[in-house]
């Protein structure tokens, strides 16, 4: 097996002043992990690095165990191959090119997601916002912003993400991180 390139996309860290992880700190403890090429981008928990082992789920379980034993909280991790972060890019429902990055969201789940889970949110009541599903992700259009963004606070409640975890990046980190993981 060769060596993969990965994004690990921690939920819940660096907002309002709590469970802090500095990016100096999840690069050390990334490498202290065996894992090659590490990087950060920003400061909202997304890492990439290089591994020939393991697939997703486990390297996930991995990168939390090493998190809670260091920085003593649990943060939930999905880790996702270069491969899958393209697809999602090649995927988008929305025209993301005519679209400025902050209207433009992607939720990944850590399990496949179904539209039943969904179907009491009823689209049209947010119009001209949108949301369309994929493999593992929803995409969100919100044209003014995830911050006032009515169908985002919908949709992130607790008994639709129920059971699966879910974590938000904006379209330039979606891009970013597609890019940082190539070859």
């Amino acid at each position: 097996m060769g060596t993969t390139r990965y994004a690990a996309l921690l939920r819940g860290i660096n907002v309002g002043g709590s469970r802090k992880v500095p990016m100096a700190g999840l690069r050390t403890l990334l490498q202290g992990l065996g894992y090659a090429d590490v990087g950060t981008y920003l400061q909202s928990g997304n890492a990439v690095f290089s591994s020939d082992r393991g697939d997703e789920d486990a390297l996930a379980a991995e990168v939390s165990a090493a998190l809670a034993e260091h920085f003593g909280f649990t943060v939930d991790v999905l880790v996702r191959d270069h491969a899958y972060l393209r697809a999602v890019l090649d995927a988008c429902p929305f025209p993301a090119a005519e679209l400025e990055a902050k209207q433009l969201h992607a939720t990944y789940f850590s399990a496949p997601v179904g539209p039943d889970r969904f179907a009491s949110v009823d689209g049209a009541a947010f119009l001209p916002e949108e949301f369309r599903l994929g493999d593992r992700v929803l995409y969100l259009y919100a044209p003014e912003g995830l911050g006032r963004s009515k169908l985002a606070e919908v949709l992130a409640r607790p008994r639709l993400t129920k059971g699966v975890v879910a974590t938000t990046r904006n379209w330039n980190t979606v891009v970013k991180l597609a890019e940082l993981t190539e070859g």
